[in-house]
């Protein structure tokens, strides 16, 4: 007679055992399911470290999905506000912050730069305020996330703070 062929999967389940469609779902579950474990996880150390910087935002509810991080809660001021914003922005996964964060005390909001290769405090000041001898006040609007200017990194994004005159 020869050989026929047949969909594997179509048909009745004589052998007691899970289709390859039924066990692809099962797989594609479990999956999301692991997926969604660590994005919890990932916001809760991000709030951990929001915490451990001394940033006080009340209320702090980071959530993740895919690659998107929303974060809400009330923010002391825009600096915090902003601060929050680098932390998370700035973590490995994160490519998009949706800031719902509300703000108590309100002050000039700061414009953002992604540094490049070859940048420098000095370089990005002279940049923004016409001054290279400016740079402390980029620093110092960056900490506590810098600890030291000169180790910045391409890809890093800076808080710029309105020029102090």
């Amino acid at each position: 007679m020869g050989l026929f062929s047949f969909i594997k999967d179509a048909g009745a389940k004589i052998f007691g055992g899970k289709t390859s469609a039924e066990e692809a779902a099962e797989q594609a579950a479990d999956k999301q399911a692991a997926i969604k474990e660590a994005n919890l996880k990932a916001a809760a150390s991000l709030s951990e470290t929001i915490n451990d910087l001394g940033l006080k935002v009340e209320n702090l509810d980071i959530t993740i999905s895919e690659d998107t991080a929303t974060i809400r809660g009330k923010a002391y001021n825009q600096s915090t506000k902003e601060k929050v914003v680098l932390v998370v922005g700035n973590s490995a996964g994160i490519a998009v912050v949706d800031d719902l964060m509300e703000v108590e005390h309100t002050e000039p909001v700061a414009r953002f730069h992604t540094v490049v290769s070859g940048d420098s405090l000095s370089k990005i000041a002279k940049k923004f305020y016409g001054n290279a001898m400016k740079y402390p006040e980029i620093f110092e609007a960056n900490k506590p996330m810098l600890t030291d200017p000169d180790k910045i990194y391409p890809g890093q994004v800076l808080r710029i703070p309105p020029t102090k005159e």
